[in-house]
This record gives C-alpha cells, sequence and structure tokens, in this order.
C-alpha cells in the first residue's frame, strides 16, 4: 500500500482520519497545522484515512512526559478491514526510520497492560519489542521501544502519574487533539446543563498546558469529585449513567 505524508502543503485537501468527516476534523486540522513546526509527522494510507500514524519528538508531545530524545506516537491506527497485512508495521517502521535519523533514543506511546479505547494496543506493541517504562495509578502505561540498551527510559511527570484534581463534582479536560472531541464535548457540556450537572470544562490549548496536566492522558480525561474516572470518550448517556452514579452514592 501506498502512503501519503500530511503536510502544511496539502492538509486543506486531504482527508485525515476515516472515522470523521471533512468538517467534523477541521479543529484537528488546525491543531496539526500549529504542530508540524515542531516536527509533527502524520501518514496515512493513499486510500481514504484507512490507516494513519502520528508522531513528534516527546519533548513538545502533548502529555505530561519526562522523555527527552524519544519520539512519541500520538495515534498508530488501522481499520478492522485492514489489519493483519502488515501495515502497522509500514507506519510503524516509517516512525523508526525518522527517528533514527534524527538520533533520537527510541520511541515512546501511551497503552495499558490491557487494550483499552483509544490508547496503543499493548499486544501488538509488545510483538514489536515495545517494553513498559512507567505506570499511572490509574492504569494508563508508558511503554518505550529504545534503540540502545543503555538507553534511559523515558518517564510519566508526577502530576501524570498521580492523576488527581481538589475539585468537586465533574472535571473534563479535553484538547484538539483528537477529533473525537471536536463532536463529543459540546453534546456532553449540553447534556450536563439540560439535567443541571455542574460540570466544569477545561481545554488544554498549549503544550505547556498538555505538559503539566493531572493526567497521563490529555486528548480527553474526566474526574469526578477529583478522582479519575476515565480517559474515553463519553457519549451523553454515559456521562449522565457515572453522574447518576456519583449523586447515588451521596458525592455530587
Amino acid at each position: 500500500m501506498a502512503y501519503i505524508r500530511i503536510t502544511e502543503d496539502n492538509i486543506d485537501k486531504e482527508h485525515i482520519c476515516c472515522a470523521m468527516s471533512n468538517k467534523k476534523s477541521d479543529k484537528k486540522k488546525e491543531w496539526l497545522k500549529d504542530r508540524f513546526q515542531d516536527g509533527l509527522v502524520f501518514y496515512r494510507s493513499e486510500e481514504r484515512g484507512k490507516c494513519f500514524i502520528e508522531y513528534m519528538p516527546a519533548e513538545v508531545a502533548w502529555h505530561p512526559l519526562d522523555a527527552d530524545g524519544y519520539m512519541h506516537i500520538n495515534c498508530l491506527w488501522v481499520s478492522g478491514a485492514l489489519k493483519g497485512h502488515g501495515y502497522s508495521n509500514d507506519l510503524l517502521n516509517k516512525c523508526i526510520a525518522d527517528a533514527k535519523a534524527q538520533g533520537r533514543k527510541g520511541l515512546c506511546v501511551l497503552s495499558s497492560a490491557r487494550k483499552k479505547g483509544f490508547l496503543a494496543d499493548p499486544k501488538y506493541l509488545r510483538h514489536k519489542g515495545f517494553m513498559v517504562a512507567d505506570e499511572s495509578d490509574v492504569g494508563i502505561q508508558l511503554w518505550y521501544l529504545p534503540f540502545d540498551d543503555a538507553a534511559e527510559p523515558p518517564q510519566f511527570k508526577e502530576c501524570a502519574r498521580h492523576p488527581h484534581v481538589s475539585e468537586t463534582g465533574p472535571l473534563l479536560y479535553y484538547s484538539d487533539q483528537c477529533p473525537f472531541t471536536y463532536y463529543w464535548v459540546p453534546r456532553l457540556a449540553k447534556a450536563a446543563e439540560e439535567h443541571g450537572i455542574a460540570m466544569n470544562i477545561i481545554k488544554i490549548d498549549s503544550c505547556e498546558a498538555a505538559q503539566s496536566a493531572p493526567t497521563p492522558v490529555t486528548n480527553f480525561t474526566l474526574f469526578m469529585n477529583g478522582e479519575f474516572k476515565t480517559h474515553e470518550i463519553l457519549s451523553e448517556k454515559k456521562l449522565l449513567a457515572l453522574c447518576q452514579k456519583e449523586s447515588a452514592g451521596g458525592s455530587l
């Protein structure tokens, strides 16, 4: 399969994610445009958005990491119909080649012990030689693939390793790094308002804010009464169910 590199020159006319329409991915495209100058690379299959990889130097990644010298994979995704044909390997190999050409120590990526939505597949990572470098209190792990056995493993910053906030009630952090937040966050805000739920929503709009956020996953994280609840983007129904459960326990 042939692959297209998305750049400042072609991003306005190219599709970037097969799960979202072009209109719904506008915010994501704007986010990408601002990251190209930081060294972000985005490859997708020539066949419309069926698989892609997005990566950038870990020093400017939008997650709280101490991973200087590593290349961070923001996302590696292949649609179900195309799995098992080596396309993930193709894309990963492009990232490895770029990282080595830049003299990087290796790669790092967010995952978990068991497969979770919006995180890299640990089974695939293990197969490709990745190892767990660090783990947060909520089970989000930082995996890495060193190019030299002597390379110091990357780590989460303390705010990511121990995610917690002091605020009561539901608190949502999100960024435009994931195109799904453009669709779901306004709907969650509307549902909360309609049901009288005082939910605070904080948009992460800079690398500095992302790297100091109280969560290992800055694309989307919901806290409830100070505790990390989920990094997986919720529907209105799931949000209301979580709030109802907290309310039943006397917490809201």
